[in-house]
């Protein structure tokens, strides 16, 4: 529950990467030596994902809150429950490592939140595996991934997809000889996973470019790593700061990975002051409305489309914000037009209009960004707003109640999170 009218101030810590963590804890798996992943985020997707590696025979120990010991020497399993991999999309990245130290893998249908994308799903994952001469196929329940010997191969996305850049890196770390992914993703937990999987011992090389080329290797050590802070988490926390007409510094952050949302922010008038790894996100008043479209790193992303659309809803005069990732990240809007915003669907766009008035109701989080987006909204609507499944939250933000707590804002939990 949301109490709202309240100027959020003051300063928040960034956590780990949530799309960074998810993806190394899996890579962790292609050690034979012990691996120590630092800054972990606090979040129910991380704790899920140490359940599924443990459910294939790793032993991970948490040396603290943030700081997790995997020793996957001794897995010999190759699939998960499906249980387990209802409860998060980033299981799919199992499929990439075991298959490059097994030679097969069986993975669930990942759950997760509902942003299907049609046949883009899991096809690019599986060229990638195909190219690189794994036989693979899928049926409703389950992906199968196998291959006696994988040979490196020159492999061309057709998207710039962030799954399956990242899966096809971690199988190819084992292929015999050069592999090439060309039109790869850029984005930075992209790299951060190349990073964690050279530390190891991997050859791979221009991670976060067009282009990434990977030298296979027999097998990989240990090593100690520590993940980056998490843009999206940033961005909310900025965001947040601009709803509410505030003045917040978000600290630990690469400012670099924000430059698609401060050179927005400053559009609509916000103040922003970069420190070497902090941000000050003071409001302008009025807001001035805006055009968005999201597009893959160094574009806008569309992990914060939900975010920025909420903002706008408040902004002076008519916006519009383009959705090109995901077919249906805008399940949020009729929970925020039941606030009283504005919004009006049009194909794979958004129109909003900044001249309504925000109103508490009960609305439900439809997944982790629109969770986010409810909250945002919340914080400046008039009354009581209260979120249900929030659930969805926990995945990705960790300790949001108390992080908007500490910045001013009137929240708390009034139950059990779905």
């Amino acid at each position: 529950m949301i109490k709202g009218k309240k100027t959020l101030s003051g300063k928040v810590r960034i956590g780990g990467a949530k799309n960074a963590a998810v993806a190394i804890i899996p890579a962790a798996l292609a050690a034979n030596g012990i691996c120590v992943i630092d800054n972990l985020p606090e979040i129910e997707d991380v704790q899920n994902l140490c359940r599924a590696v443990e459910s294939l025979g790793a032993v991970c120990t948490w040396n603290d809150a943030k700081s997790l010991k995997i020793d996957a020497s001794n897995i010999t399993r190759y699939t998960i429950s499906k249980e387990i991999a209802a409860v998060m999309r980033a299981s799919y990245y199992l499929l990439g490592v075991l298959l490059g130290r097994f030679g097969k893998a069986e993975i669930p249908i990942p759950g997760g939140c509902n942003l299907n994308v049609g046949p883009r799903l899991f096809n690019y994952h599986l060229k990638g595996f195909e190219a690189l001469g794994a036989t693979t196929s899928q049926d409703d329940d389950v992906i199968r991934v196998q291959a006696d010997k994988l040979v490196g191969a020159h492999i061309h996305l057709d998207s710039p997809s962030v799954g399956a850049t990242i899966n096809i890196m971690m199988a190819a770390v084992f292929a015999e000889g050069a592999t090439t992914i060309d039109n790869a993703a850029k984005e930075p937990h992209v790299v951060d996973t190349a990073n964690f999987l050279n530390k190891l011992g991997a050859k791979i090389k221009g991670a976060g470019s067009d282009t990434i080329r990977i030298t296979g290797v027999k097998e990989l050590g240990g090593g100690e790593y520590t993940v980056i802070p998490d843009p999206i988490e940033t961005g909310t926390y900025m965001i947040a700061a601009a709803i509410t007409d505030g003045d917040v510094t978000v600290e630990g952050v690469i400012p670099k990975h924000m430059d698609s949302l401060t050179a927005k922010l400053r559009e609509m008038d916000c103040r922003i002051e970069e420190g070497d790894d902090s941000i000050r996100v003071r409001a302008g008043k009025p807001l001035k409305a805006s055009v968005v479209r999201t597009s893959e790193y160094p574009g806008f992303p569309t992990d914060l489309q939900p975010q920025i659309t909420t903002l706008l809803c408040t902004a002076e005069g008519k916006s519009m914000v383009t959705e090109t990732i995901y077919d249906n990240r805008f399940l949020y809007a009729c929970e925020l037009n039941h606030l009283g915003a504005d919004i009006q669907i049009k194909g794979r766009s958004a129109h909003t209009d900044g001249s309504c008035v925000l109103v508490g109701a009960e609305v439900n989080a439809t997944d982790l960004r629109a969770g986010a987006a409810l909250v945002l909204a919340g914080l400046v609507a008039e009354g009581e707003t209260v979120i249900s499944n929030v659930g969805h939250l926990d995945r990705g933000y960790e300790r949001f109640v108390e992080k908007f707590g500490a910045l001013g804002a009137d929240i708390k939990r009034i139950g059990q999170a779905d």
